[in-house]
C-alpha cells in the first residue's frame, strides 16, 4: 500500500478520497432516512440491540453506585456506534444493489464478519472506549482524591460549586475530545469499507484518517452532530435510539460510498 495525494495506492486499484462537503451530509442523511423507511423492522431491531446496551451499562453503574459515570458512558456509547451499526451498512448495501432483504443472510453477514478484519477493529474500537472510561476515573482520582462519593447529588455538588470542579470539567473535556477525535477518525470510513470491501483493517483506518484530514472541518462537525444526535436519543431511557440508531447507521453508509471509491492505478 502506498498513498498518492487524495488517493491510497493498492496496485491494481486506488482507493481515491473526495473531501466531504455539507451537501454530502446532507445527501447522506437523507439516504438514511430513506433507507430507514424501506425496511424499518431491521433498524428498529438494531436500533433496540443498541438501546438495550445503553439501558444494561447504565443500569450497571447504578448497581455499582457510580450514577457520575453516566454522562462520560453515553458520549463513549456514542463513538462505538459505527461499529454496532454493521448490520445497517449490509441493509444499505442490499438496498442499493436492489438485492433482497432476509434475516438470515444480513445476521450471518454481521456473524461471518468476526472471522475477518473486523475482529481487529473491534478490538481497537473496545480498546479506546476503555481507555475513555479508565481516563474518567483517573481524572476523578487525582481531582477529588479516591475516596469517591456518597452519591451523584455530592458529586454534581463538586464538580459545579468548587474550583477544582470547574477545572476538571475543563480537563476532563479536553482529554475525552482528544480520545473521542482518535476514535472517530479511525472507525467513521473503515467499519463500512471493511464489510465493502476484502482489505486489512489498518488499511481501513489509514482510509479513514485520511477522509476525515480531507475536510476536517466538515467531518468533525459530522462527528459533532452525531454525538449529540445519541445524546438527546438517550434521554429518554434510550428509547429514542430506535429511530436515531438506523438512520445515522444508513447515513454513514452513504457517507463512506460518497466520499470513497475506486479508481483504476495508472
Amino acid at each position: 500500500m502506498s498513498c498518492v495525494g487524495d488517493a491510497l495506492d493498492f496496485g491494481d486499484k486506488t482507493l481515491k478520497i473526495k473531501a466531504a462537503t455539507l451537501d454530502d451530509l446532507r445527501y447522506a442523511l437523507s439516504m438514511g432516512a430513506r433507507d430507514f423507511a424501506r425496511a424499518p423492522l431491521f433498524g428498529l431491531f438494531f436500533g433496540g440491540f443498541f438501546a438495550l446496551g445503553g439501558i444494561a451499562l447504565t443500569y450497571g453503574i447504578f448497581v455499582l453506585g457510580i450514577l457520575w459515570l453516566a454522562y462520560p458512558l453515553i458520549i463513549g456509547f456514542s463513538l462505538i456506534g459505527p461499529f454496532i451499526a454493521t448490520g445497517l451498512y449490509d441493509v444499505s448495501r442490499r438496498l442499493e444493489a436492489d438485492q433482497s432483504l432476509n434475516w438470515p443472510d444480513i445476521l450471518l453477514v454481521i456473524w461471518k464478519q468476526h472471522r475477518r478484519e473486523f475482529g481487529w477493529m473491534a478490538f481497537v474500537t473496545l480498546f479506546i472506549f476503555w481507555i475513555w472510561m479508565y481516563q474518567i476515573r483517573t481524572l476523578v482520582a487525582v481531582f477529588f482524591g479516591s475516596s469517591g462519593f456518597a452519591s451523584l447529588e455530592r458529586f454534581l455538588e463538586a464538580v459545579f460549586t468548587t474550583d477544582t470542579g470547574l477545572t476538571f470539567l475543563i480537563v476532563g473535556h479536553l482529554v475525552g475530545a482528544v480520545i473521542s477525535l482518535i476514535l472517530f477518525s479511525l472507525t467513521v470510513i473503515s467499519c463500512p469499507l471493511l464489510l465493502d470491501r476484502n482489505i486489512d483493517f489498518v488499511t481501513a483506518m489509514v482510509t479513514s484518517i485520511r477522509t476525515v484530514l480531507a475536510s476536517p472541518i466538515v467531518m468533525l462537525g459530522w462527528g459533532s452532530f452525531v454525538v449529540v444526535c445519541v445524546l438527546l436519543a438517550a434521554v429518554p431511557a434510550f428509547a429514542g435510539l430506535l429511530v436515531v440508531l438506523p438512520v445515522l447507521g444508513h447515513a454513514t453508509w452513504h457517507l463512506y460510498k460518497r466520499l470513497v471509491s475506486d479508481q483504476s492505478s495508472t
